[in-house]
């Protein structure tokens, strides 16, 4: 990536010029006259910088790797509010995740969004680099920083191979307690405490090496098709990532786009079988019930922040393990309102229940585990344009331990075997990357 190095010396040269020391926002932008060598992925998995993102919008169009924060943000509002404060500077983008719990969960942090230092893009087959300066203080410090910074980039390698073997694995929770999980949840919701709840399960692979968690993406990447791929990489042995199919939403100036994503069947590779288990999906009354449930409460969410709903028919939407009923929504918002939107939507009652909050409690009290960034969503936010995916079909790179998430929607009719059947599915989107290394008959514990 000769040009991207000619850009950061040129960028170097213009930081070493004099600097006010007061506070201030600069940003820079570079179009590279061609397409680079190698992949913004690979790019970014040979800097030796932290925090580092990734983000792949699910049409492959849009594309992102940043990298090194200039400034951190405690939840999406701040975020919001310094894009706001901002508005001189109209190519601000915010990049993270944003946890399950949120500000419900005092032990683990509601936001991980930052502000980054360098963003590397693509749209379409158009490239570009753009490097953010801001202090509340000083921009001749910050400008140094900066000269350093970009000093510690490095030229884009090839990934490595994923070479790690598993040596175990362990389910949490593990099958019979998974079924006395799901009798418990529809005696609630017999009883009317609510009417679904979603159940998760967290499976701890332990193995021979730490994984590269860029290559693990690239991996998922090649094979897992209409998904959104994200990645979050805090040290170099710890990352979250994942290849979700499902849109949390995507707000163009006042324009609203989201989806109802619930209902889930198996996947065939013979065309033929993969329709008629989609023909069947379409008709059953189950999953009709529970994708229904989720677009009524979508629509709930949005009364007075949105307005003229438009729902489409169901679709099948199918990707290699599983497919999925799909219901697309759009609106008109009544006012640009990021934090807003997330505070509506997230969790969806694909990912929690009805109603959310009494799903919710149900989650918290009895699920053996803290989603943490699962099931919460991963993205960006900008004055123009934000969107965030739900983060599914996801995983935590942990130095020598993977952590896989699938969960399944539980309503009146679930069978707890039919439902662990789900999640194993669900998860063998990511799993089945390492197959190869895989001996589900060695269980830990």
């Amino acid at each position: 990536m000769k040009q991207i190095s000619a850009i950061i010396e040129q960028l170097d040269a213009t930081l070493a010029g004099e600097w006010p020391d007061t506070a201030g926002i600069r940003q820079f932008s570079y179009s590279l006259q061609k397409q680079p060598d190698t992949g913004l992925l690979e790019w970014l998995s040979a800097q030796p910088c932290y925090p580092k993102f990734y983000w792949q919008q699910r049409d492959g169009n849009e594309e992102a790797a940043v990298c090194g924060d200039a400034y951190a943000f405690g939840d999406t509002a701040q975020a919001q509010a310094f894009i706001r404060e901002h508005q001189d500077v109209p190519d601000l983008h915010i990049w993270g995740l944003n946890a399950f719990n949120g500000a419900d969960n005092s032990a683990f942090a509601a936001n991980a969004l930052f502000l980054p230092r360098i963003e590397l893009c693509r749209q379409g087959t158009r490239y570009w680099l753009r490097c953010t300066l801001f202090s509340p203080r000083s921009l001749r410090e910050e400008a140094r920083r900066t000269r350093l910074f970009l000093r510690s980039l490095v030229a884009s390698q090839a990934l490595p191979p994923i070479a790690s073997r598993v040596l175990q694995h362990q389910h949490l929770p593990a099958q019979p307690q998974w079924n006395q999980l799901i009798t418990r949840a529809l005696n609630c919701i017999e009883e009317q405490q609510f009417d679904k709840v979603v159940l998760a399960r967290k499976t701890t692979l332990t193995l021979s090496q730490p994984l590269n968690a860029c290559a693990f993406l690239a991996a998922s990447r090649a094979v897992n098709h209409h998904c959104y791929h994200f990645m979050l990489a805090f040290t170099p042995q710890q990352a979250f990532l994942g290849s979700s199919p499902e849109r949390l939403f995507l707000r163009s100036h006042d324009e609203l786009y989201t989806e109802a994503l619930a209902g889930t069947v198996a996947n065939d590779p013979d065309d033929d079988k993969a329709q008629d288990l989609g023909n069947w999906l379409l008709n059953d009354g189950k999953n009709q019930r529970e994708n229904l449930l989720v677009v009524d409460d979508i629509c709930q969410r949005l009364q007075g922040g949105a307005q003229s709903l438009d729902i489409m028919p169901a679709e099948i939407l199918r990707l290699r393990k599983v497919q999925h009923l799909r219901r697309s929504i759009h609106g008109e918002l009544t006012e640009s309102d990021d934090a807003g939107c997330l505070q509506r939507l997230q969790p969806t009652a694909a990912v929690a229940g009805l109603p959310r909050q009494a799903a919710r409690e149900f989650i918290a009290e009895y699920e053996p585990f803290d989603r943490e960034w699962y099931a919460g969503s991963a993205g960006y936010i900008s004055a123009e344009q934000t969107e965030f995916t739900v983060a599914l079909r996801s995983a935590a790179v942990k130095g020598h331990h993977l952590e896989l998430y699938a969960g399944a929607g539980i309503v009146a009719g679930s069978d707890a075997a039919q439902e662990w059947q789900e999640i194993e599915n669900k998860a063998a989107g990511l799993r089945t990357l390492l197959e190869e290394h895989y001996t589900p008959a060695v269980q830990a514990g």
